[in-house]
């Protein structure tokens, strides 16, 4: 059967120039396994391991084995429905087990499949589905503060109907009207052979806030995810405990991590849907499980819980370490402690950039950002921007003028960070150009924050900048010029203000300042980092601070 190739064209995606994808198919680094094939290939291998949800709301256990069923049954059923390659598969769902049955099911369709974080509000998830035009969209009924039945009842109303498919605890007479219960799409006769498509093709759509007003769409090929796969893979240590999976599958690490490497090796997955520290810790001691790392946060929560004890740090030998900043004073508590820690580097546009390997040298795993990883080349500008190239780079974003900005004609990726490189090789990541604040691995634009406390009353000017946090790593400090005579803002005019705009909580600012003057250029625009480094040396004058969970 040939493959079918579909989907380059929707968003004018680029193409890896000729010699690149030759030599990255003749050293391995890219195959032509599609996501379906690679999906079929390690459940049929490790049938037998184990799948647990860890959920108070919604838990499950079973096997491999019996997620493929329902992910084959449900590829099944939707491609009755008239879904097939090439077609988009939205998901919003928690770590919860629909979430890998709905993962594998689109990659046994060849579907793109676009990941949404759980807590996306409707803000958020109305720019995706416009970007993206599902076909199909799996979405939880309820989760935490999140009403997901009212927010895409409402969405859905204003466009071509998708189908929509709900899991949870909702009866199905009470759904409302165009919802389909997710149950009732796991009966139909499993379907036996993933579709064949050309692996250039787009298999999946990350959204990511950066620098711009909207979450960005990141495409990512087969080739790309197969690679990014084997890239994680490579760099995480063989042997200890089995690993607890608390990172967002709506993420697209997270479901990386928790669909497609435990794929490659002997591995069960097991997911919490909340991360509680205390919670996670006695899940360690019951069940010997063990963290092996992830944003700083999910490493830090738990060295500082009370309950954590020398038994708990038995179960964690290792921990690598990425997806926001990783302060070495954290690397080196952890190693005093006899966690072996290890560092990594990428985006969601470019996965696996740099990384150490557990058995590199102490001080570069604890100082560093790592080496160029297989197939990877990095190099600095005149800025010290840094630049990247490899294949696991996705292949353009949904907007074709953002893909046009930020590759140059050789294929380079301009990261918006910037760092240095030492003269081993390994690199060190120092600022970052673009405007962006990193709370436990999830980024949040400033702009996008800015632009909703402007409408504030009272609220003559206001920067949002990223503030050091002992927990996250970073979160959302807001810097206020307030109109003269106007009473100060507070934490509880924020969050109302920005419920009410529908953003999603983790992007609240979490503490407030005030100026009388901004920093500027000549050109007038503020000098954020100065603002930065103000704050750091304590001399900005704090409204209020408060934590929001």
């Amino acid at each position: 059967m040939q493959p079918i190739s579909v989907g380059r064209d929707r968003w004018q995606l680029r193409a890896t120039e000729p010699v690149r994808a030759q030599r990255y198919l003749a050293e391995g680094w890219w195959n032509d396994a599609t996501l379906g094939a690679m999906v079929a290939d390690g459940l049929g291998s490790m049938a037998d391991a184990g799948f647990r949800v860890r959920s108070k709301v919604r838990p499950w256990s079973g096997t491999f084995a019996d997620v493929d069923r329902a992910a084959r049954s449900l590829a099944a059923a939707l491609r009755s429905r008239g879904i097939g390659p090439g077609d988009v598969v939205a998901c919003q769902l928690p770590n919860w087990v629909e979430a890998g049955i709905s993962f594998w099911a689109a990659a046994y369709l060849g579907a793109v499949v676009v990941p949404i974080v759980h807590f996306y509000g409707a803000k958020e998830v109305d720019y995706i589905l416009r970007a993206t035009e599902p076909e199909a969209i799996v979405t939880a009924d309820r989760f935490g503060h999140n009403d997901y039945l009212a927010t895409y009842e409402d969405l859905l109303s204003r466009r071509p109907q998708p189908l929509w498919l709900v899991a949870g605890a909702t009866p199905a007479g009470k759904l409302p009207a165009g919802a389909t219960p997710f149950e009732a799409m796991l009966d139909a006769e499993p379907m036996p052979a993933p579709a064949a498509v050309d692996p250039d093709t787009p298999a999946l759509v990350a959204f990511t806030s950066g620098t711009t007003r909207d979450p960005k769409g990141v495409v990512h090929s087969h080739r790309t995810i197969g690679c990014e796969t084997r890239q994680l893979d490579h760099l995480f240590p063989g042997g200890g405990p089995p690993q607890i999976t608390g990172a967002p599958v709506g993420h697209f690490i997270g479901m990386l991590n928790a669909f497609l490497v435990p794929l490659l090796r002997p591995r069960p997955v097991n997911l919490i849907d909340v991360w509680d520290p205390g919670e996670v810790l006695r899940m360690m001691l019951d069940e010997g499980l063990s963290v092996g790392g992830g944003a700083t946060y999910f490493l830090t929560s738990l060295l500082d819980h009370p309950d954590f004890s020398d038994e708990h740090l038995a179960l964690m030998p290792f921990a690598g370490l990425g997806g926001s900043t990783v302060p070495v004073a954290v690397t080196e508590r952890a190693t005093r402690l006899g966690i072996k820690v290890f560092r990594s580097y990428g985006s969601t546009e470019h996965p696996s950039i740099t990384g150490s390997l557990i058995d590199d040298p102490e001080t570069k795993r604890l100082t560093t950002d790592g080496h160029p990883l297989p197939g990877v080349e990095v190099r600095l500008d005149p800025d010290g921007q840094i630049l990247s190239r490899g294949p696991d780079c996705f292949v353009g974003y949904t907007d074709p003028d953002l893909t046009a900005a930020v590759f140059d004609d050789d294929g380079w990726y301009r990261t918006g960070d910037v760092g240095v490189l030492d003269d081993d090789g390994y690199l060190t990541i120092t600022d970052r150009v673009s405007d962006i604040i990193i709370r436990g691995g999830e980024n949040i634009s400033a702009q996008e924050v800015e632009e909703l406390l402007l409408r504030m009353d009272g609220v003559a000017e206001v920067a949002v900048v990223a503030a050091p946090d002992e927990r996250l790593g970073e979160h959302a400090a807001a810097v206020f010029q307030v109109r003269a005579g106007v009473p100060a803002t507070t934490l509880d005019d924020v969050r109302t203000h920005l419920a009410a705009a529908g953003l999603a909580r983790q992007k609240w600012p979490e503490s407030l300042y005030e100026v009388r003057e901004f920093p500027r250029t000549p050109s007038g625009k503020i000098q954020k980092f100065r603002l930065r480094q103000q704050l750091r040396d304590g001399q900005l004058v704090a409204m209020q601070e408060e934590t929001v969970t």
